[in-house]
């Protein structure tokens, strides 16, 4: 078996402008840390460009329709305060669509055993009808409905270890018993959802909230006792992982100070999880992570441990 690392070139002409924390660089810093002999093994394959079809699983037309005909030949059109399309983004966009579907297509035919998607734009805030927090699409809520429509599963999960609460993936898992979301986040912190109040229609969403200034023993304790627990109980066909790495204590966007250990240590434990219930079957997306140094030593960290997992 082996480790999909799913890349692209035009993830890179998705251009922000400068100051933007969500830029092109980000990946430039990935793919350094990637290219290191420790990573030999890695399957590198470059994301398809999708046709907008997926992207009708969990989004409305209307919106991908407008979000098409808003993208610029030149310059950049905000789409909300923070969010910015450029000649380059709807490409990257579908892209990152593609490499969702292709990763979750190897991974459940048995292609691959896990998958590590270094996309961007990212996709965890993306509403059904609103590009939101950087995302346009929300790339891994489509890999989980395209999992069961194509293949099959059951039940996927999404788990989801960004700083920020992933509203968009919640709001669509929300009344589906079958779709389980579950993120430890930064509260309070944008987008402001994701109180563990929030349950979901069926009991299918868990919220742990972490404060500023916690750091790996808050993390690793809210996984033990409230996140793992719950995803052992649902019993994936599949595990998501939204992987955001700006928990980690450098990160410019976040107040939670978590070291590269401690996302080795969460990967591990969800592909335990994976292993007792899914064939060991993961997908991981890149979500946030924004201080370079820290996102690149922190996604090398999680993607040792998909690497390990596939040998």
């Amino acid at each position: 078996m082996t480790t999909l690392y799913i890349i692209h070139p035009a993830f890179l002409a998705h251009d922000t402008g400068p100051g933007h924390p969500e830029r092109s660089d980000r990946l430039r810093a990935v793919e350094k840390a990637l290219a290191h002999d420790i990573f030999a093994g890695l399957t590198r394959r470059e994301a398809p460009l999708s046709s907008v079809d997926p992207a009708r699983l969990m989004h409305d037309d209307r919106y991908i329709a407008a979000l098409e005909a808003a993208a610029p030949k030149t310059g950049s059109v905000h789409i909300d305060g923070d969010t910015l399309m450029s000649p380059g983004t709807w490409e990257a966009a579908l892209r990152a669509v593609g490499a969702a579907v292709y990763a979750t297509d190897a991974v459940m035919s048995g292609a691959a055993q896990n998958a590590f998607c270094a996309v961007r734009p990212p996709g965890h805030h993306a509403e059904a009808a609103r590009a939101y927090g950087f995302c346009f699409f929300n790339n891994v809520a489509i890999a989980a409905v395209h999992a069961r429509a194509k293949h099959g599963a059951s039940r996927v999960a999404v788990v989801d270890f960004d700083v920020h609460h992933g509203n968009g993936t919640q709001n669509m898992f929300w009344r589906d018993r079958n779709l389980f979301y579950a993120s430890s986040h930064q509260m309070p912190l944008f987008p402001g959802s994701g109180h563990p109040s929030e349950t979901g229609a069926h009991n299918n969403i868990v919220n742990v909230a972490l404060r500023h200034g916690d750091a790996g023993k808050q993390f690793r304790e809210a996984y033990e006792t409230r996140i793992l627990p719950a995803l052992d109980a649902f019993q994936p066909d599949l595990v998501i992982i939204s992987a955001g790495f700006d928990a980690h204590h450098a990160d410019p966007l976040g107040g939670v100070a978590l070291v590269e250990d401690d996302f080795a240590w969460v990967t591990r434990k969800l592909i335990e999880i994976a292993d007792k219930h899914a064939g060991g079957r993961v997908v991981s997306m890149l979500e946030g992570g924004y201080d370079l140094t820290g996102l690149a030593m922190s996604t090398a960290a999680h993607v040792r441990e998909l690497l390990a997992a596939s040998r």
